[in-house]
């Protein structure tokens, strides 16, 4: 039997549809979840602002350690050495060559002939095979290709030192038969295709790409991107499901943990998940977890980080003993903590960036006869910051004081508060979206109060632009 690898495609997906803005720390737990899961490959997007992006990079190679972490390039010396600088020290890095082989995506996205694209790619390949042996190279809109060239630029890209060849039906348009004499074809043609491995991706226009995705698995298809999120392209827990059910038919398996994968989806999905539910911080469909479970404030860090393994996290013990005393915080305050709001406490206090400013404390003055104020006071390494500022309600003049405290003033692009449960002890998680250098950057915080949740939630997002900033 075969085995098929599946590269995940969920946050490099995301980045190009914009459909999604996954922060800092959802990119960092999503990699981790993937890595645990078993997909024989993660792909995140390249570099387009050399300091941010590369520290990016930097992060999730460190994280990754059983998957291959892939990257694309574009076709110029410096953004190459930029994303090898920032991905060697992953413990399988691998470089993506991608380029439109359509006439029309040559010619109107890259603005380049059908010559030049050709003599680029080649080009590209030869200089990524230099830095590595794992080199991809991603032949885009495939199916509308004129037939002679994409053969011809696979061969090139072959002959360069490309160990993966990846065909795109970006289009949608092919049914399972289609798409399987597609592949036979170029199987056929290209005998320099038995060297190396062969992918596939698929757009899900006309509901078929999971369908193309087995059916080109039964064609000898080696490897298939896929997401765990739905994004209008092939469906990772779906076909890997199909192989799953039917080995004795596709003659095919992966390395992904079958068992975990519905758990697993749910986790990233919540990590996605836009819409919210009326009570709770999360889809009310998908909770990170069936376990359900009380804890106190009499328990001790051994007790919650249990209760943190059932949520299906692995932290680190900074993470774990950042998450207790946020758990600490919330307890002393509540009779209970709840799954979903131990939850929410993880998603806020762990894969944080090294915090700049810490909160001490704040005190608000509001009401209806007043201007409300906010006196709130901070820590940047041993230097204790304070500011009192009159606002438009107690949470703008919140803010108006860390603004001051910092000398830093960013576009509030977005604040949310959210429930996590109900009741009069009900635990709130605000999130609070900054824009800096075109960059939104997402904070969260969580309380008993909603002011409280909203500070924290805006000191979290200022601590990741200005770690960013400095790194």
């Amino acid at each position: 039997m075969r085995d098929v690898r599946v590269s995940d495609v969920t946050m490099r997906q995301a980045e190009v549809s914009g459909s999604l803005a996954l922060t800092f720390k959802e990119k960092l737990e999503t990699a981790k979840l993937l890595d645990s899961l078993g997909v024989s490959s993660i792909e995140i997007e390249g570099v387009e602002r050399s300091k941010a992006d590369a520290l990016r990079i930097k992060s999730i190679a460190s994280i990754v350690k059983n998957s291959v972490l892939a990257v694309p390039v574009k076709m110029d010396d410096e953004n190459i050495q930029v994303v090898w600088g920032a991905l060697k020290n992953a413990a399988f890095p691998r470089l993506q060559v991608v380029a439109a082989v359509s006439p029309a995506r040559m010619e109107y996205v890259y603005h380049k002939k059908a010559d030049g694209m050709m003599k680029d790619v080649a080009a590209t390949i030869a200089k990524c095979a230099a830095l590595t042996d794992d080199v991809e190279f991603v032949a885009d809109d495939a199916t509308r290709a004129d037939s002679v060239y994409l053969r011809s630029v696979i061969k090139e890209a072959i002959q360069a030192g490309a160990k993966t060849i990846t065909v795109c039906d970006d289009a949608g348009t092919m049914l399972p038969e289609e798409f399987a004499q597609f592949i036979d074809d170029l199987r056929k043609d290209l005998p320099e295709l038995a060297d190396v491995a062969l992918g596939i991706s698929c757009s899900n226009d006309l509901f078929m790409a999971d369908a193309c995705a087995i059916a080109g698995i039964m064609s000898g298809v080696d490897e298939i991107k896929a997401t765990t999120y739905p994004m209008n392209v092939i469906s990772l827990e779906k076909v890997c499901k199909v192989l799953a059910a039917k080995p004795e038919i596709c003659q095919a398996q992966t390395t992904v943990r079958v068992t975990e994968l519905k758990r697993t989806a749910a986790q990233v999905a919540r990590i996605c998940e836009q819409g919210r539910s009326k009570y709770s911080a999360f889809n009310p469909n998908v909770t990170g977890s069936d376990e359900s479970f009380v804890l106190t404030v009499n328990d001790d860090i051994d007790a919650v980080m249990e209760c943190v393994a059932k949520l299906g996290y692995e932290l680190s013990e900074e993470d774990a003993t950042n998450v207790y005393e946020a758990f600490l915080r919330i307890a002393s305050k509540k009779d209970s903590v709840s799954n979903l709001e131990l939850d929410a406490i993880v998603a806020s206090a762990a894969l944080q960036v090294p915090a700049t400013y810490v909160l001490e404390n704040y005190v608000i003055n509001s009401g209806n006869a007043i201007k409300a104020t906010a006196n709130v006071r901070m820590r940047k390494g041993d230097e204790v910051l304070e500011a009192v500022c009159i606002g438009d309600g107690p949470i703008d003049a919140s803010f108006l004081a860390i603004e001051k405290i910092s000398g830093k003033r960013y576009e509030l692009d977005d604040w949310q508060m959210q429930s996590v449960t109900e009741g009069q002890e009900a635990m709130g998680q605000a999130i609070v979206k900054l824009v800096a250098d075109g960059k939104i950057y997402s904070g969260r915080g969580i309380s008993t109060d909603i002011v409280g949740s909203s500070i924290r939630a805006y000191v979290n997002a200022l601590n990741k632009i200005v770690y960013e900033e400095e790194n």
